[in-house]
């Protein structure tokens, strides 16, 4: 298998999972690891949230050994607050640090913070800065970026070569503007020529959601590793299915009882890992079970009591339902 180092780390160069506020929890994370996802980015840190005491921010900065690889996300806008968070979040003993400049939702954007830096460059460059000098090299800084900040301003590449030039590790390109937000189709050539104008590793961001996806953003942009976010939703098999068409080997996609087998403990490890009754745990598990079976037959039933569900028990229930309803369908095809 072909390895790749990014920020210091060495890695099958399959496929790492994305960075994703209110999904890639720590549950979510091992799951996908266990699925084959390369490396791990924690949830979007406030900078500011860190350095005025917030448990919530600093909750979000705690790493697991089967969660490396694994990286921590800060976002701001002043490079003061930047260089502090850095400094507390370096006893977590993160394996990078990766600065968020390509979050789009407006109370980040509205901070100045997330793809709002793609506007001010300067402003970018010295949060990097900030960053590096608070690392003092005993850990990698990266930067995950958009294309642009709408279709008239696409300036990866010179916002790269900036980012590069005060200290970035490596650098992760999402083909989009943000003013696209996470609609319409990504863009792949700004990442392809942000690759050709920096020497630090590339990785490429968006729209890879099946094998054959993975191994074409790589022959088009030359990236050096390839992330995987939102098609990961319900599906962390993905990973497994990447680097199975990296490796040339076949891969055979999970049976509805798998997936929903897979379903049932993924609420489970979000149970296990919660401080919160099973009532509240549930509402945040909810989501993720509404993701399990789309496509399939039956699924607006599932997803409409996939939102209701209140314990663990409703889940086993919905599951036992849905198998005997999926089975029925399958004896009464011709």
């Amino acid at each position: 298998m072909t390895t790749v180092t990014i920020a210091g780390q060495t890695v099958p160069q399959t496929a790492a999972l994305a960075p994703m506020a209110s999904v890639a929890d720590t549950a979510y994370r091992l799951l996908c690891r266990s699925h084959g996802a390369c490396m791990t980015t924690g949830e979007l840190v406030s900078a500011k949230g860190l350095c005025y005491g917030s448990r919530g921010s600093a909750e979000l900065c705690r790493i697991t050994a089967q969660e490396r690889p694994m990286g921590l996300q800060l976002f701001g806008s002043e490079p003061d607050f930047i260089e502090e968070a850095v400094q507390r979040i370096l006893p977590f003993a993160p394996d990078f640090i990766d600065l968020n400049m390509g979050c789009p939702v407006p109370k980040v954007v509205n901070q100045g913070a997330g793809s709002a830096l793609m506007k001010t460059p300067a402003l970018a460059e010295k949060i990097v800065q900030a960053a590096v000098r608070a690392a003092d090299g005993r850990c990698p800084v990266t930067v995950k970026m958009r294309i642009g900040w709408d279709a008239a301003e696409i300036n990866a590449v010179p916002f790269a070569q900036r980012m590069e030039a005060a200290g970035a590790a490596a650098i992760t390109v999402h083909g989009r503007t943000r003013m696209q937000f996470y609609s319409g189709t990504a863009d792949w050539a700004p990442i392809a020529a942000v690759k050709q104008a920096v020497r630090v590793p590339v990785i490429g961001n968006g729209d890879v959601t099946s094998g054959a996806d993975a191994l074409r953003m790589y022959r088009e942009t030359g990236c050096d590793l390839v992330m995987v976010g939102r098609a990961s939703y319900g599906n962390p098999w993905l990973f497994a299915e990447i680097a199975a068409a990296v490796n040339g080997e076949t891969f055979t996609p999970p049976t509805v009882p798998e997936r929903l087998q897979e379903m049932l403990l993924h609420i489970r490890m979000i149970l296990e890992r919660s401080e919160k009754s099973e009532q509240l745990a549930m509402r945040e598990a909810r989501k993720h079970a509404l993701w399990y079976l789309r496509g399939y037959p039956g699924a607006a039933g599932f997803r409409a009591r996939s939102a209701a569900l209140n314990s663990y028990a409703d889940a086993e229930a919905l599951v036992q339902d849905y198998l005997a309803q999926y089975e029925r369908h399958l004896h009464a095809e011709p």
